[in-house]
């Protein structure tokens, strides 16, 4: 628990069979931890052998998305808390604490993972990914007025039941551009939220999106022209009435 309030931690994975027992145990080992959720999306063959080694619990979802997977996750964790993150390698579980610091005071803590002094060697950071995701992340700080944002694209996030609910009113994505969508959804809930560097290392493995620059150039598109029009239906979205 942390500061008496329950905690889960929803993983989902596809691609991450060679990481996730280790990502799973590095969030075990932290004792403001109550639950760990991983949501097996159409997951690559022994990945569930993988999470049996472990004290997660696994639950399936066959819609395919990352959308789909972490709203699934979402409506599974029965916690006061919750923090999601992918299981690739990609972060450092410790970093929880980090972003637990701040639910005192926020209902959405969002990871930044494009500070220079925490991006590690190896990773996949390169100089297209860091200020395509810096851009987005200013021109949204400047059309929605919002808070300081330097990363539209980390999904290591830890949120209040306060602010889950209130997401998974308003999501209707099940892609990979459901981590914009949540993160807009924070940013014009009206509800406090921050966002603070987390350390980002070289993924286990190869990305089903990041490690194809066709696709990670498409999505980049797909998450500009969504941060436009979610604009437009901002009071829609407030209210809960989005077209689904």
């Amino acid at each position: 628990m942390f500061n008496g309030q329950t905690l889960a931690v929803v993983l989902p994975t596809y691609n991450e069979k060679d990481s996730i027992a280790e990502c799973i145990r590095g969030f075990e080992a932290i004792p403001e931890v109550d639950e760990i959720i991983v949501v097996n999306n159409n997951a690559a063959e022994g990945t569930s052998e993988e999470v049996a080694k472990t004290g997660a619990r696994e639950v399936i979802e066959t819609t395919q998305g990352y959308g789909a997977a972490i709203k699934r996750g979402l409506r599974e964790a029965d916690t006061d808390l919750v923090a999601v993150c992918e299981p690739d390698g990609t972060f450092d579980p410790a970093d929880l604490r980090k972003l637990l610091a701040f639910l005192p005071e926020c209902d959405l803590v969002v990871g930044s993972r494009t500070v220079q002094s925490f991006i590690w060697d190896g990773s996949n950071m390169g100089w297209f990914l860091r200020w395509g995701n810096w851009a987005v992340a200013k021109g949204i700080e400047v059309s929605y007025n919002s808070a300081y944002l330097s990363d539209v694209g980390c999904t290591f996030r830890v949120m209040t039941r306060r602010h889950k609910d209130y997401v998974l009113e308003r999501a209707t994505l099940d892609g990979s551009a459901f981590g914009l969508e949540m993160l807009l959804i924070g940013v014009m809930s009206g509800q406090k939220y921050v966002q603070v560097p987390v350390n980002y290392l070289p993924r286990v493995g190869v990305s089903s999106v990041t490690g194809d620059f066709k696709k990670t150039l498409d999505l980049g598109f797909e998450m500009m022209g969504l941060a436009a029009k979610m604009r437009v239906k901002r009071n829609k979205i407030r209210a809960g009435r989005v077209n689904r």
